[in-house]
């Protein structure tokens, strides 16, 4: 048995056809992860797998420590509808983290701990 490293990021390798932004959202498995910089199609990055982060969410108020599910298909408040948000619904989304801080019913974003 070795130490590999901490476990905050991971690599990834791109191949979903498209650019990836920095502050793009990605699904792995069943785990999501933000990219740390930009990660071209065929391209090897890292992703932030375990911090806090301010990501778009559905329409809805979300309490402090609530379980967040990734809804790939959402629609973001003030967002591209149908591009994926954060919701509190559990059925056929994928679990996300927590949230680490309230947010209300209209806020654009909502502070997650994402599931590391």
């Amino acid at each position: 048995m070795s130490y590999v490293q901490e476990g905050k990021t991971m690599n990834w390798t791109n191949g979903t056809g498209v650019d990836v932004p920095a502050g793009g959202l990605v699904l792995v498995g069943s785990r999501l992860g933000v990219a740390v910089a930009g990660i071209a199609d065929g391209e090897t990055g890292a992703l932030a797998m375990a911090e806090v982060f301010s990501l778009p969410k559905a329409t809805g108020a979300v309490t402090q420590g609530a379980l967040l599910y990734w809804d790939a298909d959402g629609d973001p408040v003030g967002g591209t509808a149908g591009s994926g948000a954060l919701t509190t619904t559990a059925t056929d989304n994928t679990l996300a983290g927590y949230a680490f801080k309230a947010a209300g019913v209209d806020d654009p974003a909502v502070e997650i701990k994402l599931n590391g």
